[in-house]
């Protein structure tokens, strides 16, 4: 059924939500507050459950490339929108409602703009359930689903299709694309039928980010416990990080944290990122892992720190949060977004009870 309404008031929240769905990564949604509150304001946008919407044809859409490029040179509002009118017009098909393909960070918000801006419902789902970094770790993409046609519009205004191409050789053109570009380019994936949405979509996603944003509010000053309660998750560490070691990588580049925590059990927490963060040792124990959300939050304000944006020093909590329940719902699927997926030798290690997350 129809699920919330998304009011201009509800913009700092929605945000805060999508940046502990990044799990450090996905871009900073912040510097699109303001437009997001233009936007609403005097409107609502309601979020739809895509079993409402029948076969009518949804596109996904986003923002790929250099999210802190965004922060510096940001976009016009109009690239998901040129991206999204392209496809139509190269398909035939003009969509009936949108969806981010990633509800974390920017891309979140951007697919509300969109949504705005295109007149189109938006369905409340997306296409991996928190942020991850490529193309073929898309739900649809794992789950055989169609991503071509796929529509990129750079900052120039100019635009690129590609027309048929394998979801690993979509991602490798995709980037290819915005390194010899702009540096990022808005996206819209090939239409398909809302009924499809309901089974290789996590459903779901921009509520959930809206609930934590609202429970993330309600903190205050609050202790790890507290914090570890009101978003549903467990807190692995509290400490000062005394060491970050950044490094190069065959794909997104690499940083090795470690975190003393300074509560009376003790302990030293490791992590290993890319653009998100990935898998928490404790004492050289695993005890976290993608696709669980691994989150790093300031330990007086609560606001969650991306990775890029991690200094020497910084006082955090480190919590985990349960990830999306699509993922777990096979070792097939599980494979293409668990810390091997990434190069780290270990399995995923899973928070025990996921069930009510979608």
């Amino acid at each position: 059924m129809t699920g919330a309404r998304l009011l201009a008031g509800d913009v700092d929240a929605l945000v805060v939500g999508l940046m502990l769905l990044g799990a450090g990564g996905g871009g900073d949604p912040q510097p699109f507050r303001h437009p997001l509150r233009r936007a609403l304001a005097g409107a609502e946008v309601v979020l739809h459950d895509p079993a409402d919407l029948g076969d009518a044809p949804v596109v996904a859409v986003g923002m790929l490339g250099a999210t802190r490029v965004l922060t510096e040179k940001l976009p016009s509002g109009r690239e998901i929108t040129t991206a999204v009118r392209a496809l139509a017009r190269w398909t035939g098909v003009e969509p009936a409602a949108v969806m981010p393909y990633e509800a974390a960070g920017l891309n979140g918000a951007m697919a509300v703009a969109a949504a705005c801006e295109l007149g189109l419902p938006l369905v409340d789902a997306d296409l991996m359930g928190r942020a991850l970094p490529r193309l073929d770790q898309l739900t649809r993409a794992v789950d055989g689903g169609p991503v071509t046609p796929y529509a990129m519009a750079e900052p120039t205004g100019q635009i690129v299709l590609v027309d048929d191409a394998t979801p690993a050789a979509l991602e490798r053109i995709a980037r290819t694309v915005v390194a010899q570009g702009g540096g990022w380019a808005g996206g819209a994936l090939a239409p398909v039928p809302a009924s499809q949405v309901c089974t290789d979509s996590c459903v779901g996603t921009l509520a959930r980010a809206l609930r934590l944003g609202r429970a993330h509010a309600g903190l205050g000053r609050p202790t790890a416990d507290e914090v570890g309660a009101a978003l549903a998750g467990r807190v692995l560490a509290a400490g000062r990080t005394v060491e970050i070691a950044r490094q190069p990588s065959a794909s997104f580049g690499r940083a090795g944290i470690a975190v003393v925590d300074d509560r009376p059990a003790g302990g030293v927490l490791r992590i290993e990122a890319e653009n998100e963060y990935l898998l928490a040792l404790l004492d050289g124990e695993p005890v976290a892992s993608c696709p669980d959300l691994l989150c790093l939050l300031d330990r007086r304000t609560s606001a969650p720190i991306a990775v890029d944006a991690l200094r020497l020093g910084d006082d955090v909590l480190a919590v985990v949060l349960p990830g999306p329940q699509w993922w777990r719902a096979s070792p097939e699927r599980l494979r293409h977004v668990a810390p091997r997926a990434f190069g780290l030798d270990c399995d995923a290690v899973l928070l025990p009870d996921p069930a009510a997350v979608a």
